[in-house]
């Protein structure tokens, strides 16, 4: 039921957002296992040799191997729990060697501050790398660690290394099952796009369009990093990269039958339901499939499409030459690392991050250096946390910290209050930590709200100072975000069109190369798969940072709800293209050169719009064409496009 609330205290639009829980997916029992067992057994062995404090800093490293422990598949796994772990104890072993050196402390973690932050920006795995490198040196520099220099980075990286084991348990029995998974999930996302394809609602195809243009990223992300560790052939990772491959005339199909605006059979949707199932379970049978006779062009399209899907996904054996990687295979481990630390060294963007983190560090450090505040090294720990932009929007984090910190201080109060320290630490580690990934797909607070109660437990083993953290650690949180809204956001006045406007008029001009590649005679259908997955790749991206900037307050928020209607309109002029291309395919007649060029051209005109313009204004657009041509629905999409203007 909706609360109506007095005029002038409605929450603005950009706060409710901020608030409001995230949808999740089901719980992962075993990661919560993992959790459990991962934190609270280096703290049960830690009490039982009497070296409490050395248990605490094991599962410290076990906490960033819980928050890095996120992929299904094993190889990843490996990924993005280990590297970041080697990263983290470079981190804490060079922090702890400059503790308590004054300035010098301040430069050493401020320079450190600057690699992360440029590290950070070439990609997942090295963005949390950098993340724990950062975060690390700051408790080395803040701390004093027990026991040798040595000692501290031996236990922290053991603590991850540990969840990384219990990860890995299963993979001699499970071997290739979350890759089929990943493969089956997306057959599920198509079946869910053709059951709405012919519904009225606009909004419920594009939502299912968006959630199968995730599944295939990340199918395919999953496959080909795989498939890159191969010299040769891989029988099992070529099968489900033709499974991924085959699925792709299905989704094309898919806005033909929007267009068409007519009914599917419900045989169509649980064909690929069918078919998702084989694929999961590994059947190599016959499908038996029961599909209606079609008696259009677009039953006759989505007929074909489905009929090749069954006999590609079901079949034992596939020819490994006839197969392309539709993204492109990534190139040799070594090669990419080397282009990684090139576009580091020569991208502005990752100086410009670098510089942002490596400021508001600097700042933290040098204020806690000339202040004495309690646990000074919690305000650089804030900041890390807070001040990373692909994480989501900074602003919004910095909110979401100050409010989830709040809420994990009245937990550890209670913890800390009612709970005696020493064996009663590990049946209470044991409940906090798998709060962790069960909390973390539900947003960011709610993330710090679990993680703080178990970093005050754990800094309590170390320095038994009991609820005399929780206001200090009040504070210092404050204290971070201040410095990172500041020095980190309100003097960086790169606005939402920096970021993404530009961005989104690539991926018009790109959309302008796919309409005249559609329908260009003897084009490679390779190329046209590979630009048409980069398109949809592309477009996912722009939704999910227009979808950040919502969150944030005017005037960013409101500029990024005026261009909302052109990312989804982009979207549609992509599928018209597609579904045009699909109908040629099929017996339609294709269209006349002319009619290619007139699309193209208002496309890049548009592109350019994009790119100069501050605000959206309307302009009037002259698409005129043989109403019979498959390029009729195209045009009116791309003339709505154009007629889209800003309310400001």
């Amino acid at each position: 039921m909706s609360r109506e609330f007095p005029i002038g205290l409605t929450p603005p639009d950009w706060l409710v957002r901020n608030l409001r829980p995230q949808q999740a997916a089901p719980l992962n029992w075993a990661a919560l296992a993992r959790a459990a067992l991962g934190m609270a057994l280096p703290l049960a062995v830690g009490l039982a040799v009497g070296q409490p404090a050395y248990g605490a800093l094991a599962s410290m490293g076990a906490l960033s191997g819980v928050i890095g422990d996120t992929a299904d598949a094993y190889r990843m796994r490996i990924l993005n729990i280990a590297v970041p772990q080697l990263f983290g104890a470079v981190g804490v072993t060079v922090g702890s060697l400059v503790y308590g050196q004054g300035w010098l402390t301040v430069a050493v973690i401020t320079g450190i501050a600057l690699l992360s932050g440029m590290i950070s920006t070439i990609g997942a795995v090295s963005s949390v790398s950098g993340l724990l490198l950062l975060l690390n040196s700051v408790i080395g520099a803040g701390l004093p660690l027990p026991g040798a220099w040595w000692l501290t980075p031996v236990l922290m990286t053991g603590g991850g290394l540990l969840v990384l084991l219990l990860a890995l348990l299963a993979w001699p029995l499970r071997s290739g099952v979350p890759e089929r998974a990943a493969v089956a999930a997306t057959y599920r996302t198509v079946a869910d796009l053709l059951a709405v394809s012919d519904s009225g609602d606009g909004e419920e195809y594009d939502r299912a369009r968006h959630t199968v243009t995730q599944s295939l990223n990340q199918s395919y992300d999953l496959i080909l990093a795989r498939r890159a560790r191969y010299r040769g052939q891989s029988r099992e990772l070529t099968r489900m990269l033709a499974q991924l491959n085959a699925i792709t005339p299905v989704v094309e199909a898919a806005p033909v039958v929007r267009l068409a605006g007519k009914a599917m059979p419900p045989e169509i949707p649980a064909a690929v339901l069918h078919i998702a199932d084989a694929i999961e379970t590994g059947y190599t049978g016959p499908t038996g499939l029961d599909l209606p006779e079609p008696h259009s062009e677009t039953g006759r399209a989505v007929d074909h499409a489905l009929r090749h899907v069954a006999e590609v996904a079901t079949s034992p054996d596939v020819d490994p030459r006839g197969i392309d990687d539709r993204l492109g295979r990534p190139a040799a481990l070594g090669i990419r690392t080397a282009r990684a630390a090139r576009n580091v060294v020569l991208s502005a963007n990752s100086w410009r991050y670098g510089i942002r983190l490596a400021l508001c560090i600097g700042i933290a450090q040098a204020l806690v250096s000339l202040v004495p505040v309690p646990r000074s090294y919690w305000v650089a720990l804030t900041i890390t946390f807070v001040l990373k932009p692909d994480f989501g929007s900074v602003f919004s984090r910095a909110l979401l910290r100050a409010l989830g910190t709040v809420a994990g201080l009245v937990l550890a109060a209670t913890v800390l209050t009612v709970v005696p320290r020493g064996w009663w630490d590990v049946p209470v580690m044991m409940v906090l930590a798998p709060l962790i990934p069960a909390l973390t797909p539900r947003g960011y607070g709610f993330q710090t709200a679990v993680i703080t109660p178990v970093i005050l437990l754990l800094s309590d083993l170390l320095n038994h100072q009991g609820t005399a953290l929780l206001l200090p650690r009040l504070l210092d949180s404050l204290m971070g975000c201040a410095i990172a809204l500041v020095a980190g956001y309100l003097l960086w006045p790169e606005s939402w069109r920096t970021r993404v406007g530009d961005r989104l008029a690539d991926a018009v001009a790109d959309t302008a190369a796919y309409v005249e590649l559609a329908f260009k005679g003897g084009a490679d259908p390779a190329a046209r798969a590979r630009m048409r997955r980069r398109l949809y790749r592309d477009l996912s991206t722009i939704r999910t940072e227009f979808q950040r900037a919502l969150s944030e307050p005017p005037p960013t928020g409101r500029r990024a709800a005026a261009w909302w209607p052109l990312v989804v309109a982009v979207e549609r002029i992509v599928d018209a293209t597609t579904a045009a291309r699909v109908r040629v395919r099929h017996g339609a007649p294709p269209p006349a050169r002319a009619e290619v060029d007139q699309v193209a051209l208002q496309l890049r005109e548009l592109a350019e719009g994009v790119r100069e313009a501050e605000t959206l204004v309307a302009v009037r657009t002259d698409l005129a064409g043989p109403p019979d041509s498959v390029l009729e629905p195209l045009r009116q999409e791309v003339a709505a496009a154009r007629a889209i203007a800003s309310p400001h």
